[in-house]
């Protein structure tokens, strides 16, 4: 397997090239025998329809946005994570928007209990026996796109209520189970820095996110145009372009995109190397990191780079896809030891370095 150290210039915060190899050549890709193309090009269109709505009111952020939509083209959730005032809320509610799917966003705060997310039964009166019986009063979290504001808000007992329903696609309530309608999506916010009445989610709830996006702040000139947009009385209108149908679809073509065997091998290769007790090839791992990504990482980072290839007018994945989602699939399933911390170094900081020293050893 040959990796091109000039694939590292590829990153989560680079332009959307069109359909281009790791030194930056035009690349023509054939689709593979039986592969649904004119679906391929119908999601590309879909996305970009999607982009358009949301560039009325949000300003950047085009990162953030595409890394939303793959997550949601690969059947997974998404973190957002970024200071107050970024627009994570107002991103994911306009994208909501732009979907006929049906939304509910949970505000979460300390007092918040798990009945108040799944639901839970009331005793109701029949109107056709006059007896009472307990009825299911079904929560927000039966809705196909649940926004959950600042997750780390409520204590773990609540934030577990969320479980089941982003592993299985459904919610058990009093030994009753009761499936979600399809598609589902969490798309959940949080505040890295303010920690007093915070709740840092559990290893076990992060890694049922495919990604953990982080969320900059804008440049000087799109500050200066949210400025202007957020200080007069004009309001943009979004219109909804995709059907939760379309999205069903949009999922499967993107499974059947076609994953060359160096690639995989690339992905074990980067995956296995960031677990300290496991074979990786560097030393520093076992002092740099408490803990490593598990299995779910290698598939998730997988899933998300099919989505990608179809997004950049590709047919199959190549390294660069692995490398522009690395930080986004790896960063929360990492646990920096005290002395990466000490050094000042983050989870972002040690991928990077994997991904370098994997350029030099394959």
């Amino acid at each position: 397997m040959a990796v091109q150290s000039s694939s590292l210039v590829a990153s989560e915060n680079s332009a959307l090239p069109s359909q281009s190899t790791s030194a930056g050549q035009p690349r023509k890709t054939t689709p593979p025998p039986d592969f649904d193309v004119e679906m391929a090009e119908k999601l590309r269109a879909a996305c970009g329809a999607v982009r358009e709505q949301l560039a009325k009111v949000v300003v950047g952020q085009e990162q953030v946005v595409e890394q939303m939509l793959i997550a949601m083209l690969a059947r997974g959730h998404c973190l957002l994570e970024g200071v107050p005032g970024l627009a994570k809320t107002l991103m994911i509610r306009s994208l909501a928007e732009t979907m006929q799917l049906s939304f509910h966003r949970i505000q979460f705060t300390p007092d918040l209990m798990p009945a108040d997310i799944t639901g839970t039964d009331i005793i109701q009166e029949s109107k056709q026996t006059g007896h009472r019986e307990l009825v299911f009063e079904r929560g927000p979290i039966f809705s196909q796109i649940v926004l959950a504001d600042e997750i780390n808000r409520t204590p773990p007992k609540t934030q577990a209520a969320l479980l089941e329903a982003m592993q299985e696609h459904e919610v058990t309530v009093g030994g009753k189970t009761y499936k979600l309608v399809e598609p589902f999506f969490v798309l959940a916010t949080q505040n890295p820095i303010e920690q007093e009445g915070t709740y840092p989610l559990p290893e076990a709830q992060r890694d049922r996110f495919l990604f953990q996006v982080s969320v900059d702040y804008p440049t000087r000139d799109q500050e200066a145009d949210i400025i202007d947009r957020t200080t007069n009385d004009v309001h943009a209108s979004l219109q909804a372009v995709v059907t939760g149908e379309e999205i069903i679809q949009f999922q499967s073509v993107v499974r059947r995109v076609p994953l060359p065997d160096h690639v995989k091998q690339f992905v074990l290769d980067l995956v296995r190397s960031l677990r300290p007790a496991g074979e990786s090839p560097f030393a520093w791992v076992s002092s740099m990191l408490d803990w490593g990504p598990g299995p779910r990482a290698s598939q998730q980072l997988v899933l998300g780079s099919k989505a990608r290839a179809l997004l950049h007018g590709r047919y199959h994945v190549v390294i660069d896809d692995i490398i522009a989602l690395a930080g986004p699939v790896l960063r929360h399933r990492l646990v920096p030891s005290f002395a990466a911390q000490s050094e000042g170094l983050r989870a972002d900081d040690l991928i990077q370095r994997a991904l370098k020293e994997l350029s030099k050893t394959t």
